[in-house]
């Protein structure tokens, strides 16, 4: 592994000049390793920010103006639509669309996600790209293991990286990918500048989990097929969404008591937020977002276990 520098800050040279690293806001060398290598990955320059919801709001503040209006995909991440409603108040404006199809005029930033959360739609990348407005995807769950988006016209790659690019449920990330060189500059001049800055321990976590991003990504997507085409088969199971790669899928059953009762008797798969890491996690989506999603949704984001001891255990909750 990359050496772990905790520095907050580092020695002018011997004529008293600033070297590449002087303090930590700025920059630091375990930092500027992850960001390498997330930028290998995805294919342009990478910033990393201390969560995905910071990473967001950075990226907004950057881009954007008051009065200017953000185009949101319908069905993403519901952290993200409240990180917009927060920044109301300074004059932004969100709508919804579906992402499926074109993005609407008249607005000046486009958000979509590969795929969904929890809904799991695939964004239309050609049509997006075609509009005028910048084009932001929300990859998280894709990874770039499965897409590239700024090699489909995409502007910016935003990334919890705390799910799958970590993947070990034990370091907090957000990441930001530019088509742009100098725009990254400007995104790192802004987040020196309000000291959004990402601490060297996560990065050195997402440089250990970006050795094996690829190994656990196709591994979970494996499990995630043959777990929803069983899901989709058996009688208590009213929904599936699977966009047909990585390890998230949705499914719905009858009601909320139904969902609870679900997420509560898994022994191997865990009741808790999250995805994207090792362990497998069940939960009830409607606890955090309400009637925005069916009751009866839940949302299973895939680990590593053995398949057929997560279907077995599904499949005696599920009963």
């Amino acid at each position: 592994m990359e050496p772990l520098d905790r520095s907050t800050r580092w020695p002018y040279d011997e004529r008293g000049e600033v070297r590449e690293f002087s303090y930590q806001r700025f920059n630091s060398p375990t930092v500027a390793a992850a960001e390498a290598a997330l930028g290998e990955l995805d294919g342009g320059p990478a910033l990393l920010f201390p969560s995905g919801a910071g990473a967001t709001t950075a990226l907004v503040l950057s881009l954007l103006d008051p009065g200017d209006t953000i185009a949101l995909a319908e069905g993403c991440y519901y952290g993200t639509g409240l990180t917009f409603a927060a920044l109301a108040r300074w004059g932004l404006a969100v709508v919804e669309f579906d992402q499926t199809g074109a993005p609407p005029e008249g607005v000046q930033l486009v958000w979509l996600e590969a795929p969904s959360n929890p809904f799991l739609t695939m964004p239309d990348l050609e049509a997006a790209a075609a509009h005028p407005a910048p084009v932001v995807v929300d990859a998280t769950a894709a990874t770039p293991v499965h897409l590239r988006p700024l090699e489909h016209g995409a502007d910016f790659v935003l990334h919890s990286a705390t799910k799958y690019l970590a993947g070990h449920d034990d370091a907090l990330l957000g990441a930001v990918v530019c088509r742009d060189d100098a725009f990254a500059e400007e995104l790192r001049t802004f987040r020196s500048r309000t000291g959004i800055v990402a601490a060297p321990d996560a990065a050195w976590l997402l440089l250990r989990g970006l050795k094996t991003l690829d190994l656990r990504v196709r591994r979970q997507t494996e499990t995630a097929a043959l777990i929803a085409e069983r899901l989709g088969a058996h009688p208590a199971v009213e929904t599936v969404r699977y966009p047909g790669l990585g390890g998230l899928l949705s499914f719905d059953v009858a009601d909320a008591d139904t969902a609870r009762k679900v997420e509560t008797s898994t022994r191997v798969v865990v009741n808790a937020t999250s995805l994207g890491g090792v362990t497998s996690a069940i939960e009830s989506r409607s606890r955090w977002e309400g009637d925005r999603v069916p009751p009866g949704l839940l949302r299973l984001s895939v680990g590593l276990e053995d398949p057929e001891t997560l279907w077995a255990d599904l499949e005696r909750a599920l009963g």
